[in-house]
């Protein structure tokens, strides 16, 4: 299991991009990442960005023996 105490939060414009910069920051593949989603995006009127950003809270999966 992977300890989500010791987790890195991302932030991005949507779950995708905050998703993005956990790969580009954990340099590895995204299959190894334990992801949870904190909160998600909230648009504002018509659609517009950039009311609440989405937030997550990713951990490296451990290796099993």
């Amino acid at each position: 299991m992977t300890d989500m105490s010791k987790a890195t939060e991302f932030e991005g414009n949507d779950v995708e991009a905050a998703i993005k910069k956990a790969v580009k920051a954990f340099n590895v593949p995204r299959e190894t990442l334990n992801i949870k989603v904190v909160c998600e995006e909230q648009r504002g009127l018509f659609g517009m960005a950039g009311v609440k950003s989405a937030k997550i809270k990713v951990a490296v999966k451990s290796k099993k023996a």
